[in-house]
């Protein structure tokens, strides 16, 4: 027997049952490991790791929590580098492969990885790899990773040459020596509030989030997780892998996330279950069903808010519950969820607690009705990494003595940043990140709510609102919308206009809540984990311009993705680039603020600009000359007053 206070204790599953199936395209290609083969892979890496790591003059054993970095695609790999790192008592720490050389850079100092691991398809072009370059610019050692069909994993040093020559065995390698408090695994968060916070998760944290997610699908050896969501992400390693071996179940790993495959291999590879973020799902929605649908046991949705109504449409088309949970990085993962039936799940809400307890505080931390979401339980984080402001702004311990929960190791709260309630049965509600609530002349508005009600619109299937800044108000609420395929293949006079998307919500909601501006746009930026950015308030005023601009309207298509980040240091960086066809852009470096780079096209065909003027100022500070363009329109679109 293994210990039971460790990842170890997946191997006390039957040794002879499935633990992971590859699909065509993997890192090992249409692969079948039972529990006993992938114990023995673990032992394999382990061996040969410290192998490597003794042949550089480090001792793993005597300097345990040395951070190993790894950037690898999903896949068997990635999953043995993962247990093979954390049951050699060091720490995994995961990197995105998309990441650019400067990001890496970043996270392996953070980190103070000692080592990166990447594939060894890499070996024969090493600087074409970004990771490769960033750990050879600050000194990481970097380790290849591969599968010989006669051995299994292999590893070797870039640079090397003693990799001939290592002395491993993995029958010597044993589990016994890792302790539940060692730091399995090293996150970050994605620093959409500042600089990414590291976060350390130890073997009890994560042992006791897989236990919940597990208990709260009533996991057993008969199920399987297709898995879609990256495994450098917690939602993907935890709450899809890890939840499923500790319940004695298997996994199906694709290279990665493909809509065209999606039902072939979950079909293929039997699988009965999956989670995802709502973009995934929502692609799902657009895509024809299978000629034979498979029983779905459930649909589990996390890592952003799912609406209702793409709740109501999943279940309609794939005849299964879809449950919606809510997770952070500093819990492990998840923190609550609606339960399997014939428990009641409700939709809109994301569950009830599941192996952690949570409270609703105000800023001073004590209890209210509606507030910040905090929780405690032994799977959060005890704090994050070398940040202690951001500990002390982030866990409280104001609650009252008779609070204290002898179970706990940490008395802590975590505060998660989200706004929400809790019902009279338990179920969680959210509102809103806090930091991300419309303040409207003190009226603060929920951008789910709006967003709710645009993705309630059958021709939406994508929306996002969020905050720009108003000089009277102190924030105005914009939206941005995708329209489902049939709609925007539509006669152009036929197509939903942002006018009436305007006018269902003011049907809907009170006039203050009414997003001043809908932006029709083709695609709506996203994360590498794909949550919606609801960042595009930071281009501040830059979507309106100084002169009592409105916006593109009527079909004029913002082009969103393009005006991220267009600006930098109070300089426009970036003008139209040569594949947007731009009706009109505008530039304006003369005032505080950088006033925009705004692209868009207008897509019918008989549309025209009018009027076209130039305004030039004169910036005293910087002695610059800057002109702006700007189309004079319609005015049934814009107003007499705009010219």
């Amino acid at each position: 027997m293994f210990s039971t206070t460790t990842f170890a204790t997946i191997f006390n599953s039957a040794p002879d049952s499935t633990a992971v199936l590859t699909t065509s395209g993997s890192d090992v290609p249409n692969s079948k490991l039972s529990y006993s083969d992938l114990n023995l892979q673990v032992r394999n890496f382990i061996s040969q790791a410290t192998a490597l790591f003794n042949a550089n003059n480090i001792d793993p054993s005597s300097n345990p929590g040395l951070p190993i970095a790894h950037m690898l695609d999903n896949g068997l790999l990635n999953l043995i580098t993962f247990l093979g790192t954390s049951l050699m008592r060091s720490i995994s720490a995961p990197l995105n492969p998309a990441m650019k050389q400067s990001e890496i850079e970043f996270y392996l100092e953070d980190s103070s990885s000692k080592v990166l691991i990447v594939s060894d398809s890499y070996r024969d072009s090493p600087t074409s790899h970004n990771g490769i370059n960033a750990a050879i610019k600050l000194g990481v050692s970097v380790w290849f990773i591969s599968w010989a069909p006669d051995f299994g994993v292999k590893l070797e040093q870039l640079n090397s040459q003693s990799n001939t020559s290592l002395d491993f065995d993995p029958s010597s390698v044993s589990f016994d020596s890792v302790a539940e408090t060692d730091i399995a695994l090293l996150l970050h968060t994605s620093g959409t509030t500042g600089r990414p916070k590291a976060v350390p998760l130890s073997h009890r944290n994560i042992l006791n989030s897989m236990r919940n997610i597990s208990s709260t699908y009533n996991l057993s050896a008969s199920d399987r997780s297709f898995i879609v969501m990256p495994l450098f992400h917690v939602h993907g390693l935890i709450g899809a892998v890890m939840s499923s071996l500790y319940s004695g179940g298997s996994v199906a790993i694709p290279p990665k996330y493909s809509a065209s495959t999606f039902w072939p291999d979950f079909i293929s590879t039997n699988s009965n279950w999956y989670s995802a973020v709502p973009t995934i799902h929502q692609i799902q929605l657009q895509k024809p069903l299978p000629e034979n649908l498979p029983s779905i046991r459930f649909i589990r949705s996390c890592s952003a808010s799912l609406a209702p109504v793409i709740l109501a449409r999943l279940e309609e088309k794939f005849k299964a519950p879809v449950l919606e949970a809510y997770a952070m990085t500093e819990a492990s993962h998840q923190m609550t969820s609606n339960p399997i039936p014939p428990k009641k799940h409700v939709p809109g809400s994301v569950g009830i607690a599941q192996g952690v307890q949570i409270a609703i505080l105000d800023e001073s931390g004590n209890h209210t009705q509606i507030g910040e979401v905090c929780i405690r339980g032994n799977n959060v984080t005890s704090g994050y990494l070398k940040n202690p402001e951001a500990n002390a702004s982030n866990f409280t311990a104001s609650l009252p003595a008779s609070e204290v929960d002898p179970a706990l190791d940490n008395q802590l709260w975590f505060r998660t940043g989200d706004q929400g309630y809790l019902d009279s049965e338990g179920y969680l509600f959210l509102t809103g990140r806090i930091k991300e609530l419309i303040n409207r002349g003190g009226e603060k508005i929920s951008p789910l709510e709006i967003d709710s009600i645009l993705l309630n619109i059958p021709q939406v299937s994508e929306a996002v609102s969020f905050a720009v800044d108003h000089e009277i108000y102190g924030q105005e609420i914009y939206a941005a919308v995708v329209l489902k395929d049939s709609e925007s293949a539509q006669d152009n006079s036929a197509r939903l206009t942002d006018a009436d998307i305007i006018k269902i919500v003011s049907e809907k909601v009170a006039a203050f809540k009414v997003p001043k501006v809908i932006y029709i746009t083709d695609s709506l930026p996203r994360t590498a984990t794909g949550k919606i950015q609801r960042q595009l308030g930071e281009i501040d005023r830059s979507i309106r311009g100084k002169s009592g601009f409105t916006g593109p309207r009527d079909g004029d298509i913002l082009e969103a993705e393009q005006l991220r980040a267009v600006h930098q240091h109070g300089r426009v960086r970036a003008a139209a680039p040569a594949s947007i066809r731009a009706r009109w852009v505008g530039a304006d470096n003369c005032s505080n603020h950088v006033q925009l780079a705004v692209l868009a096209r207008d897509r019918r065909p008989n549309s025209r600009i009018h009027r076209k003027k130039q305004f030039r100022y004169a910036d005293p500070q910087r002695g610059v000359q800057c002109e702006r363009d700007w189309p004079q329109v319609h005015d049934r679109r814009y107003g007499a007053q705009s010219r």
